[in-house]
C-alpha cells in the first residue's frame, strides 16, 4: 500500500474537525499526538468519544486469519463497514486477499491507499465511474478489480462507458437470494442471460458468481446452505458451458458476517472445474465485531469450537443530568452512537478511575444529543460520571467518527484511526 498516503495520515492537524480528542491537542499532527501517548479518561480527551480497543481488534483480525485459512477459502472483507484505510492495511497484514467496497467513492479510497484488489459488492451503471476505473486500470497493470452484473441492461451501459478501455474489466453475475431480496438476477436463466450479454461486451470479461446469503427471505441454516449450493452450481454450469474464457481463475464469492459458516461448509464442496477456484468469503463487520446484532448472529456462536470474535468498541459518554431517582441522560446521541438495528447497552460507570458494572442502567432511547438512561433503586449513577456503552452494527458506528483512538487496557491511545465516508 502507499506509504505516502499513509504519512499524510500522520501529517494530518488534530482540529475542530475531531470530535472527542482533547482541545490542547489543536495544532499537533496526528502522529504527534499518538507519539504521545495520552490516556483515554486522564489527558484531556472530552464527551462523547468512541474507543477502539487494540487488543481486541488484534485478536479479530487473527481469528478470521486463522477461519479462512483453515477453510481455504480466500478473504476480501467488507471495507464498506469501517472505510478506514489503517484497518484495510491490517487485514491485508492478516493475509487478507483484497477488499471489498460497495461504491465507487469507497474504490477512490482505497486506491488512493494502494489496494490493488478490489471486489465491488455491487452494481455500477455511472460512466464517470466507470471511465475513472477504466483509467486506473490502465495506469496500473497490478490493479485487479472484480464488479457486479445482474442484468442486460446494466452490461449495456457499462459497455457503452468502457467503449475504448485499455483492459477489460472483469465482472461477477450476482445470484440473488431469492424473490423479494435485494438486487441480483432472480433466477439461472436470467443469469445466463446476463453472461451472454457480458460474452457480447468487448469492454467486460466474465470472471464468476457472487451473491449475498444475508439476503435470504426468513433465512435459516437450511435455506441459506440451499442457496450458496444455487450458487455453486451455477458457476458449474457457467464453467461447462465454456463462459469463463481469458481468465486465470474463477471467483466463487459470498459471504456476510452472519452466515459464513455456511459459505466455508458449501465452497468446500465445490467441484472441480476447468480453471482454478477462488472461493471468495466478503465477511467485515469482524473487524470491530460488536455488542448487539452481530453479537448475536455470529457463526461462532454456532460453532464455538472455531473460537469467538470480541466487541472492540466502546462509546464513552458522560451522566449530565439526574432529574429523577429512575432517569438519568448522558451526553451522547443519534451522531455518535449506532442505533439503526438497536440501542446501545450501558456496561461501565466510571467515577474517580474505577470502574464497575452498570448495574441497574438501561439505555432506553436516543436523541440527537442525549442516552435516555433507565435506572433501578440499585443504580449508582452521579452526574459527572462516566458512562460505557457498547454498539450495535459496526457498518453504522464507524461513519459517525473520523478520527478513532486505538487504546490498550489501561486506556493509553496507541494511534487513532481515519475513516472516510
Amino acid at each position: 500500500m502507499s506509504t505516502e498516503a499513509f504519512a499524510g495520515l500522520d501529517e494530518e492537524r488534530v482540529d475542530h474537525r475531531f470530535k472527542g480528542l482533547p482541545p490542547d491537542a489543536d495544532g499537533l499532527t496526528v502522529g504527534e499526538l499518538a507519539a504521545q501517548r495520552r490516556n483515554l479518561f486522564t489527558d484531556g480527551f472530552t464527551t462523547p468519544v468512541l474507543a477502539l480497543s487494540a487488543e481486541r481488534l488484534e485478536h479479530n483480525l487473527k481469528l478470521m486469519e486463522t477461519y479462512t485459512a483453515r477453510h481455504g477459502l480466500a478473504f476480501a472483507p467488507h471495507g464498506k463497514t469501517s472505510m478506514a484505510p489503517r484497518l484495510f492495511q491490517r487485514q491485508l497484514d492478516h493475509g487478507a486477499w483484497g477488499i471489498t467496497l460497495a461504491l465507487p467513492h469507497q474504490v477512490r479510497v482505497a486506491r488512493e491507499f494502494g489496494v490493488r484488489r478490489i471486489f465491488l459488492a455491487n452494481e455500477v451503471v455511472d460512466p464517470a465511474a466507470l471511465r475513472w476505473f477504466a483509467a486506473e486500470l490502465a495506469a496500473d497493470p497490478s490493479f485487479h478489480l472484480v464488479c457486479y452484473v445482474d442484468s442486460v441492461r446494466g452490461v449495456e451501459l457499462m459497455d457503452a462507458a468502457l467503449r475504448g478501455a485499455a483492459r477489460p474489466l472483469d465482472v461477477v453475475v450476482e445470484l440473488a437470494a431469492g424473490e423479494g431480496a435485494r438486487t441480483g438476477a432472480r433466477t439461472e436463466a436470467d443469469c445466463a442471460a446476463v453472461a451472454d450479454a457480458v460474452a457480447a461486451a468487448p469492454t467486460l470479461r466474465l470472471a464468476g458468481v457472487a451473491g449475498y446469503e444475508g439476503e435470504v427471505p426468513e433465512a435459516d441454516p437450511e435455506r441459506v446452505r440451499a442457496y450458496l449450493r444455487r450458487l455453486v452450481d451455477l458457476a458449474a454450469g457457467f464453467d461447462k458451458a465454456g463462459r469463463f474464457r481469458g481468465v486465470e481463475e474463477i471467483v466463487v464469492s459470498a459471504g456476510g458476517s452472519a452466515w459464513f459458516d455456511a459459505v466455508a461448509d458449501v465452497f468446500a464442496g465445490i467441484p472441480g472445474l476447468s480453471l482454478p477456484v477462488l472461493k471468495l468469503l466478503r465477511s467485515g463487520a469482524y473487524v470491530s465485531h460488536d455488542d448487539g446484532r452481530y453479537r448475536e448472529v455470529t457463526p461462532f456462536n454456532r460453532v464455538p469450537g472455531e473460537g469467538a470474535l470480541e466487541p472492540a468498541f466502546r462509546l464513552w459518554a458522560q451522566v449530565v443530568s439526574r432529574p429523577s431517582a429512575g432517569q438519568a441522560f448522558a451526553n451522547a446521541g443519534k451522531r455518535d452512537a449506532a442505533y439503526d438495528l438497536d440501542l446501545p447497552v450501558a456496561q461501565v460507570v466510571r467515577r474517580d478511575g474505577v470502574e464497575r458494572p452498570a448495574t441497574g442502567v438501561t439505555v432506553t432511547g436516543l436523541s440527537d444529543q442525549h442516552t435516555w438512561l433507565s435506572t433501578t433503586p440499585e443504580a449508582d449513577v452521579e452526574v459527572g460520571d462516566w458512562i460505557g456503552l457498547g454498539l450495535s452494527h459496526p457498518c453504522t458506528s464507524f461513519d459517525k467518527w473520523p478520527l478513532i483512538p486505538v487504546t490498550e487496557a489501561d486506556g493509553t491511545v496507541v494511534e487513532y484511526v481515519r475513516t472516510f465516508f
